[in-house]
């Protein structure tokens, strides 16, 4: 962190002095730091001034999904999909991140039964009676981004598929239960972890959460397979996703050659995934985007 004089000017922008707003957050951080902990630079704590864009993107990303949650439908074509979240986005004078992100061609993912993520919105591609889809949308709002995903049960799914399905979004809210300020991100990681493993299933290893509010993605990387009292330290201001990728099968999961994005689960069984923005706050956290 940047050495700051006490009279100067606070780096939250707050317009007070430092040692008026931020100097004991900062001895604290440090304090963590020196006893060897891993601690958030001042580049992924967000002012208030962000948070409250931050808040604003997440509310047209959250419109969208509740729009989906009426309109998905067996024999919806997926390009369908792309179209409602383009209509949405660019109405609430908004633009979908995933867009030309790294390349990545449509305006949102949607992953269809042992799909893990990534997932391409193609044309002559129908949703059917007993799939399961996750719908993962990002928006950026005056520079600020938000991001989160949702699972649809597609007419007579399954109970094995319903019972993954429901696993993996308790396993969400299992982790976030564990983000409190001045923990660590392993707390959250292995409530997930334990939450999936005890009830017979595996999550990715691979892909996972990430920082996110002023870029697409930021640190923290977000993994399930971490350990209580490691990895880096919650402070209030930090902004990130929960978003396990929880598969039937084993963890092994592949791309797609040709395109180089949609990724899947290596023995073919179904994959489930629910994702939620998170702020750490003074007394806890508060779901952003979900």
């Amino acid at each position: 962190m940047l050495k700051i004089g006490r009279n100067d000017p606070c780096w939250c922008g707050s317009g007070k002095k430092y040692k008026q707003c931020h100097e004991a957050f900062d001895a604290k951080i440090k304090k963590y730091q020196l006893q060897g902990v891993q601690v958030p630079d001042h580049e992924i704590i967000k002012t208030p001034e962000q948070i409250e864009g931050i808040k604003k993107s997440c509310k047209v990303n959250i419109q969208i999904l509740d729009t989906l949650d009426k309109e998905v439908c067996e024999g919806m074509e997926l390009s369908k999909i792309n179209d409602i979240v383009n209509e949405i986005t660019y109405g609430a004078g908004a633009i979908p991140a995933p867009l030309n992100y790294e390349g990545y061609p449509y305006s949102v993912c949607t992953s269809v039964n042992e799909q893990v993520c990534h997932g391409f919105p193609h044309k002559g591609k129908y949703l059917q009676d007993g799939d399961i889809v996750n719908i993962d949308c990002s928006t950026i709002l005056d520079g600020y981004f938000s991001d989160s995903s949702r699972m649809y049960c597609i007419g007579n799914v399954s109970e094995e598929k319903r019972k993954l399905v429901e696993v993996t979004k308790e396993s969400v809210y299992a982790g976030l239960e564990k983000v409190q300020p001045w923990g660590r991100l392993g707390d959250m990681g292995q409530a997930v972890h334990d939450y999936c493993y005890d009830r017979g299933y595996t999550v990715v290893r691979e892909i996972g959460g990430h920082g996110v509010g002023l870029e697409f993605h930021e640190d923290p990387w977000v993994g399930y397979h971490s350990k209580a009292g490691t990895e880096m330290l919650l402070v209030p201001g930090m902004t990130f996703t929960i978003e396990p990728m929880v598969n039937l099968g084993k963890e092994k999961i592949k791309t797609d050659k040709e395109n180089g994005w949609e990724v899947s689960t290596a023995d073919g069984l179904p994959s489930a995934q629910w994702e939620i923005m998170v702020l750490v706050t003074e007394e806890g956290h508060e779901v952003l985007c979900y």
